[in-house]
């Protein structure tokens, strides 16, 4: 049984059908990723799964379990955590409170947050570094580490990377995705949206490429960077 199984969902935004018929599995263990252009439903289709945007149809089944009309805070506590597309830290709260919040619904295992605590900032030292910043006064990658380093705090078993990459120095870029192989190398399962697809097929095992709202390929990651039509319109080659 896959970790995580979306099988033929369509998401909606009002009358605009976002998603029209999204399959994919996610093995556990694994980095699987989405490539995509702008609006292809890379996006939604995460929002989809972490419970933001509820498909209308089809079905979303992690660890067998249907939680496609569950409520994002029920996902979360099932295990799956989301980094978002654009950090969404806290700006006014420090680099610390924003990484409690992460823990929200662990509050009573104070012993398991402090593990996880300096887990974060062994991955981040940065972090650590800046602990008693406020994050809106950090950079654009320094904010993306305390994203990703929120969503492990809450100890999820699938952790959902949604644009990692976006508005990022490239040092950085190469920072935080050797920090997500050392993740994923560590234990965590990912399923990873970008648009910088040789970052993503680098890291990952697996593809989808979306289209439209639709899944116009899957294959290994390494075949699909071999793939005359993905290297085209997504390699730049």
């Amino acid at each position: 049984m896959a970790m995580l199984e979306v099988t033929d969902i369509r998401t909606f935004y009002g009358n605009i059908e976002a998603l029209k018929g999204v399959s994919l599995t996610v093995e556990e263990g694994e980095i699987v990723t989405l490539i995509g252009s702008n609006g292809a439903g890379k996006s939604t289709t995460l929002r989809s799964i972490s419970g933001l945007n509820s498909p209308r149809s089809g079905s979303i089944r992690f660890l067998g379990r249907e939680v496609a009309r569950m409520a994002p805070q029920e996902i979360v506590s099932l295990g799956v955590s989301q980094s978002p597309e654009g950090r969404h830290c806290f700006p006014r709260m420090s680099v610390r409170e924003n990484l409690d919040l992460g823990a929200y619904l662990r509050s009573s295992d104070k012993a398991g947050i402090a593990e996880d605590m300096d887990r974060v900032f062994d991955l981040f030292p940065r972090l650590k570094e800046r602990e008693r910043q406020k994050a809106g006064t950090m950079s654009g990658g320094e904010q993306q580490m305390l994203a990703i380093g929120r969503a492990l705090m809450a100890r999820p078993r699938l952790l959902l990377l949604d644009e990692p990459s976006m508005g990022i120095a490239p040092i950085l870029v190469d920072r935080i995705y050797e920090t997500i192989a050392e993740i994923n190398r560590q234990g965590m399962t990912i399923l990873l949206v970008e648009q910088n697809a040789n970052y993503a097929l680098g890291v990952s095992k697996r593809a989808y490429v979306l289209e439209t709202g639709q899944v116009a390929l899957s294959d290994q990651s390494a075949a699909l960077r071999e793939n005359p039509d993905v290297q085209k319109a997504y390699l730049g080659t």
